[in-house]
């Protein structure tokens, strides 16, 4: 004699969680609140809810993979655990290590961009040319339109939203800011002043 059918009764935050899961799965980029309610038909609240559900199963230490609040919306990462062995994978070059002028270039246009190559060969004292175009193939920084001089202004520079993943950001409003980095830092805080200033000249 077959065994009775037993009926599953899921529980609907669950089922959101999973829908949840599935959505940020499919995206490569970080989904807002608003982004993940309007896709799976919910209001924010729940999706809130789901969306914690969801950061303590896949939380660091209990999962290959972590839920995580970036770059101002929710995204999964590899865990740090698992973070070498997915680079060597991929070879992605943003897993590499940053050159000392990379990650001054890169400081420079999280700081004070959008900027030019010449403003930031300005401020860091030499040419930029290698660093910028190092930056823009690791996906770190990209074109943000032209200087003031219109079409043929130099091009403008910005951070990403891998740049915000990368570095853990929620937003760039999470950069520590220059007071906080010692007295090293009074030299170049004068140099963005002065190429702020040249700029809205």
């Amino acid at each position: 004699m077959e065994a009775p059918l037993r009926l599953v009764v899921a529980n609907p935050l669950d089922r959101l969680a999973r829908t949840l899961e599935a959505l940020l799965v499919v995206t490569s980029a970080p989904l807002s609140l608003d982004e993940l309610s309007a896709a799976a038909a919910e209001d924010s609240e729940r999706v809130e809810t789901a969306l914690r559900l969801l950061a303590e199963r896949y939380s660091e230490g209990r999962s290959g993979i972590v839920l995580e609040r970036v770059a101002g919306g929710w995204a999964f990462r590899a865990s740090r655990d698992a973070a070498d062995a997915c680079a060597r994978l991929f070879e992605r070059p943003v897993q590499r290590g940053l050159s000392q002028a990379g990650m001054e270039t890169l400081a420079i246009v999280a700081y004070l961009g959008p900027c030019t190559r010449p403003e930031i060969a300005r401020i860091r004292g030499v040419a930029a040319d290698s660093a910028v175009a190092g930056l823009v193939e690791r996906g770190l920084i990209t074109e943000a339109g032209r200087g003031s001089d219109g079409a043929g202004g130099a091009v403008r520079y910005r951070v990403t939203a891998l740049f915000e993943r990368v570095f853990g950001l929620e937003s760039l409003s999470q950069l520590p800011r220059l007071d906080d980095l010692g007295e090293d830092v009074d030299a170049i805080r004068e140099r963005l002043h002065a190429v702020a200033a040249q700029r809205t000249a």
